[in-house]
């Protein structure tokens, strides 16, 4: 039995949270799921963003489902990231039949350094109306992701991916900062029998819209690679299509990047894709491979067939969506 800690958070966290379980349930698999709150909401009624009873049963937890953070983003999902040592956030990027992608034949990852960078949050006003943000990039964190890069390289190239490894920096104006990511980026790739390439992140900006199919484990900075991969996102659908997965060594944390969508919530329209995907990310973290490729062959069916939400051209709601997904599991 997989000992799941279940963030809902806020928004529409609370109706796509509930459809990626009804998705989990259906699979045949034990799980126990803790429910543990955070976000704006147990903000405005304790005071506290994340509970120190939330931040245990995430660490007690053999994964972490987590739905969507409002305004207190920064002090909930950026800052378990942290306490939970997850360095590595991964955010596959791939287009379905069915959905209005910009390209066809799109599946490649980028994986995005998430300790450091600009959003260590070092900030300061030095003068009236002068402001200062220190970007922090060290060879030790840079070490850990371009290693965590090559080895998935080195496992989607036994799937029959390429394993190319391609590193978006900006080192010709970041001198010492990027210069450092650039270099220790090579240094590892020494380690590796895999292609590996180098780009500025803005021509990348520009190659992964133009190019994306050349494409198979893309890494880059904190800041960069939450900017690259929403992009990225609208090439194959949209943010309601994108999940994302933060592993470290020991813990995983598994969550869509679409945000709280206030707008929409409680309506039962949001998207469930991204987070019913982030559950697949959680299968795969536990090794149940063979289940994570079930629910998303599942899952590929159902949008090919629209039967969705109206983002995607259907006219199911959120939990009528995941519904279709669970029938065809249990049959």
């Amino acid at each position: 039995m997989y000992k799941i800690c279940v963030i809902e958070g806020d928004g529409i966290g609370k109706e796509v949270i509930p459809a990626a379980i009804t998705v989990l349930k259906a699979t045949g698999l034990e799980f126990d799921f803790n429910y543990a709150e955070a976000g704006d909401e147990v903000f405005e009624k304790t005071g506290v963003a994340l509970p120190e009873k939330t931040i245990e049963a995430a660490k007690n937890a053999d994964a972490v489902l987590f739905g969507a953070a409002g305004e207190t983003a920064a002090d909930v999902i950026v800052k378990l990231r942290k306490i939970l040592d997850t360095y590595a956030n991964v955010r596959p990027v791939k287009s379905y039949n069915g959905i209005n992608c910009l390209k066809t034949g799109i599946d490649y990852v980028i994986v995005r350094e998430n300790t450091e960078g600009l959003y260590a949050g070092i900030e300061a006003e030095i003068a009236d109306g002068i402001t200062t943000a220190t970007r922090v990039i060290t060879r030790s964190a840079s070490e850990k992701i371009f290693k965590f890069a090559f080895e998935m390289a080195k496992n989607r190239k036994e799937e029959g991916k390429s394993g190319k490894v391609t590193c978006a920096h900006k080192a010709n104006v970041l001198k010492i900062t990027d210069g450092l990511f650039k270099r220790t980026f090579y240094d590892v790739s020494k380690g590796y029998n895999l292609p590996a390439e180098d780009f500025y992140v803005d021509a990348m900006n520009m190659y992964i819209i133009s190019r994306p199919e050349t494409f198979d484990v893309v890494v880059t900075s904190n800041l960069f690679g939450d900017i690259l991969s929403d992009g990225a996102a609208g090439m194959v659908g949209g943010l309601g299509m994108a999940p994302s997965g933060n592993v470290g060594d020991k813990y995983g944390l598994f969550e869509p990047i679409h945000g709280s969508a206030p707008d929409i919530a409680g309506k039962q329209i949001a998207n469930p894709t991204a987070t019913i995907l982030a559950a697949v990310m959680m299968l795969r973290f536990l090794n149940e491979n063979k289940i994570a490729e079930m629910v998303e062959k599942a899952l590929e069916e159902v949008l090919e067939l629209k039967l969705t939400t109206p983002d995607l051209g259907g006219t199911l709601s959120t939990s009528q969506m995941a519904e279709e997904v669970s029938k065809r599991l249990k049959n």
